[in-house]
């Protein structure tokens, strides 16, 4: 969703994207382009100017310091407004690229995933640290609400005798989370399924010895607060659950607790990432006589990020 604009203000953002293009070296251009991001209220206006124009050059930030003296090819220059008015407007930088950087990998992301963040490598670095001590076979993951397929790609790419499962909502996330497991070579041992949670699995056919999620948890009421980047572009599906009774954010949760039994091995495990301020909450949905608590794993903090689950 795209902040909107009066005609006065369209008439100074177009006379100050001329400032940028009537300027003639690279580091003339970042300067201006850079004002341009800080006036529109971009926190790193100077990084996100540098970031993109090195995406517009295929270039890292050294080629701009050691070239800084040279001018643009004007189709180059063209392409570069564009991003600079995209971001301008606050669309995330990693839906300008189509990148992010997760773990290992780097990841295509669109519009249609959630961005991966760095929180999430919390519950990455968990899951790999359980499978350690597995000794049932190769690992058999599931994915719930997959996304761009940051986290279950990054584990079969980490353990390379692995298979999974990843389940989305989304038809559109599933065919971006395809293209970064064909990306990473783990396609050939990842299935890929259409699914509300396990809407769309037989528990009687399907047992998994770990099921991991970034599942969305913001309360629907908080949505507004959050920043124009994450509100306004990020899918709602993958920031709020669709259904949520108590309008806490804890909807999907509520629901991983209750099914995953069904499709867990015994000894199975859960994951699964959470909000601030959540723990307590969570806490009280677990039922001890299915679940122990194993680890609820915090950030550099001392935030909880990751609650690790075993079948009693």
């Amino acid at each position: 969703m795209a902040v909107l604009y009066t005609a006065r203000k369209w008439k100074e953002h177009a006379a100050r994207f001329s400032m940028i293009q009537a300027a003639q070296t690279i580091k003339q251009i970042l300067a201006a382009a850079a004002g341009e991001l800080q006036r529109a209220g971009i926190s790193e206006a100077r990084r996100d100017a540098s970031l993109l124009l090195g995406f517009a050059l295929d270039c890292d930030r050294a080629y701009l310091l050691t070239h800084a003296e040279e001018a643009l090819p004007f189709d180059t220059l063209t392409r570069f407004q564009t991003f600079i008015r995209r971001r301008a407007r606050h669309e995330p930088l990693q839906y300008i690229t189509g990148r992010q950087a997760f773990y290992n990998l780097d990841f295509e992301v669109t519009p249609a995933v959630l961005i991966p963040r760095p929180e999430t490598e919390i519950l990455i670095e968990a899951a790999l640290k359980l499978t350690d001590t597995q000794t049932d076979g190769a690992p058999f993951i599931c994915d719930v609400g997959t996304g761009s397929g940051c986290i279950i790609i990054s584990l079969l790419y980490e353990l390379k005798h692995a298979r999974g499962t990843a389940l989305d909502i989304s038809i559109d996330a599933l065919a971006v989370a395809r293209r970064n497991a064909v990306r990473a070579a783990v396609d050939n041992r990842l299935a890929f399924i259409a699914s509300d949670v396990f809407a769309a699995l037989d528990n009687e056919r399907t047992k998994f010895s770990m099921i991991v999620s970034n599942p969305p948890y913001i309360a629907a009421d908080e949505i507004e607060t959050l920043m124009a980047e994450v509100r306004d572009y990020e899918p709602r599906h993958a920031l709020t659950p669709r259904h949520d009774a108590n309008r806490d954010g804890l909807g999907v949760i509520s629901r991983l607790l209750n099914d995953a039994p069904q499709f867990l091995r015994v000894n199975g495990t859960l994951l699964f990432e959470i909000g601030f301020g959540q723990q307590a909450a969570i806490e009280n949905l677990i039922d001890r006589r299915v679940w122990t608590t194993h680890e609820v794993v915090k950030d550099l903090q001392g935030i909880a990020r990751t609650f690790v689950l075993h079948l009693t």
